[in-house]
């Protein structure tokens, strides 16, 4: 008797626990999302921004007002975006279980989102987890791949999405949803996906002569092919995040008083700008009111005044208390909530990539044609409609294929890269030191720039071992010697 008793209990007890489970579901989540809602959500993610840490870090502007922000690159943890890759997973899924065909536009432009990723994940902190990784609790703990693996995982992305998009364009699928860049225009994506391999490439110019990245070899191939890997051709191609009433421009006319005088432009930028007379500076920057009171004029650039990011912050706070620095334009900056695009990747920067590699002898070209039309396209992007007088400056003028005309792309680029494309200019000052950029007590790390973020704190206390021996694969340290002035591999 006993023993039917127990019997009894034991599925009573297992039909309550299936009855939990059931309970235990909420009819009112969904179970299911939408492949167009995640890839919108994705997309919105790859905007870093303007006015943001990272334009300080470029040496754009600097804060003078100690309670919102210093200048100091004592970086910390990096924040990586292994989130953001889940959703390009799920979004891939989600398109299957849809009824997409294998080769769908959301499988496409996945391989781009994980090489944009990846990239800007290892320009930031080095070796990463590629083969192990996003395989959930089957793999809990990844190794670590090399740097060098990981870009050539990123190349290969990079030309299977062109490749997909190329296929899709002439199936004629027009089935992309929740595309907030291009409203689903495949070509567009297709130009994006080429245009960033060339920065991807540039990025790896140390590397140029590897057997195995091809850098030179992949990067002619895609100049030399128009047809097959096609670049923007104008402005309005760039991959830009546009601003709305509904997710608005950082400077605006909700927090004037929070910023506009609390933060002030930057030597390294402004005196680029100063040296060339540059028209772009008399439209991103306010004269300093005390050269105004000298007797200059707005149209004087000896009236546009940057502060070192590296003085004193209260020296700083000082000075720019007195009028003695130029602020951001305010007339620009404050007078709308939509404001102006955010490149992501941009046609400018395309331009100078191209006249890099040819200066370099990657490709054959005219380094010349490139530069100018860089130039000119950044101009247009601040309404500035002529730039003949200004490159026919001998100080402008390309001085060839040469180490001088190297360095004059090279500025071009930056200034180009003002407000816009992340850490870009950051990381091209890393690659290259150009522009020199300024230290000092304010910039703290014992006046030397950064050249990399540390790993997240995450991966120290549940992915040690893995951590500990892609640390000392890099840098020859464990854990507790990770520092943010070692060089990675990229740039060595």
């Amino acid at each position: 008797m006993k023993k039917y008793i127990f019997s009894f209990l034991i599925l009573t007890l297992l039909a309550s626990c299936s009855d939990y489970q059931l309970l235990e579901k909420n009819p009112n989540l969904p179970t299911s999302v939408p492949s167009s809602i995640i890839l919108r959500s994705v997309l919105n993610g790859m905007n870093e921004g303007a006015w943001d840490d990272n334009m300080r870090n470029n040496q754009f502007y600097c804060s003078n007002y100690a309670y919102y922000d210093t200048n100091e690159y004592n970086w910390q943890n990096a924040s990586l975006q292994f989130t953001t890759l889940k959703n390009v997973v799920k979004l891939e899924e989600e398109a299957l279980k849809s009824g997409a065909k294998a080769l769908n536009p959301y499988s496409a432009l996945g391989k781009f989102l994980r090489a944009y990723s990846y990239t800007n994940m290892t320009l930031r902190v080095g070796d990463l987890p590629v083969k192990d990784a996003l395989k959930g609790s089957e793999v809990d703990k990844p190794k670590y791949d090399t740097q060098k693996d990981v870009f050539i995982q990123v190349l290969k992305w990079l030309e299977d999405a062109n490749t997909d998009l190329a296929a899709l364009i002439v199936a004629g699928d027009r089935s992309l949803d929740g595309d907030i860049y291009y409203a689903g225009d495949l070509r567009k994506w297709q130009k994006a996906v080429n245009t960033f391999r060339l920065r991807v490439l540039i990025h790896l110019s140390k590397k140029a002569d590897d057997a195995d990245l091809k850098v030179k070899q992949d990067f002619s191939a895609i100049i030399a092919n128009p047809t097959k890997y096609p670049l923007m051709t104008d402005l309005s191609e760039s991959l830009q995040y546009v601003w709305s009433v509904n997710n608005k421009y950082p400077r605006n006319p909700d927090n004037l008083g929070n910023n506009a005088t609390r933060e002030n432009m930057a030597k390294t930028y402004i005196d680029l700008l100063k040296n060339n007379n540059d028209p772009r500076l008399f439209v991103v920057a306010e004269p300093a009111s005390a050269q105004i009171a000298k007797g200059l004029k707005a149209t004087d650039v000896e009236a546009y005044v940057g502060a070192s990011s590296g003085e004193d912050l209260a020296d700083m706070s000082s000075k720019a208390g007195r009028g003695e620095y130029s602020f951001q334009s305010r007339a620009r900056y404050y007078s709308s909530y939509t404001g102006e695009n955010t490149f992501l990747v941009s046609y400018p920067e395309m331009c100078f990539n191209i006249a890099e590699a040819i200066n370099q002898g990657w490709v054959n070209g005219n380094a010349q044609d490139w530069y100018e039309r860089g130039v000119k396209a950044s101009m247009a992007f601040y309404g500035i409609t002529d730039a003949t007088a200004y490159l026919a400056q001998a100080s402008v003028k390309y001085a060839g294929n040469n180490a001088t005309g190297l360095t004059q792309i090279l500025s071009q680029k930056y200034i180009a890269f003002f407000q816009n494309s992340g850490y870009e200019a950051y990381f091209n000052w890393r690659r290259t030191g150009v522009p020199t950029f300024l230290v000092g007590a304010g910039t703290g790390n014992g006046t030397k720039i950064p050249l990399r973020f540390l790993y997240p704190q995450s991966e120290q206390s549940t992915n040690t071992q893995n951590l500990v021996e892609a640390l000392t694969r890099q840098f020859g340290v464990g854990i507790q010697g990770e520092n943010i002035n070692a060089s990675m591999w990229l740039i060595k």
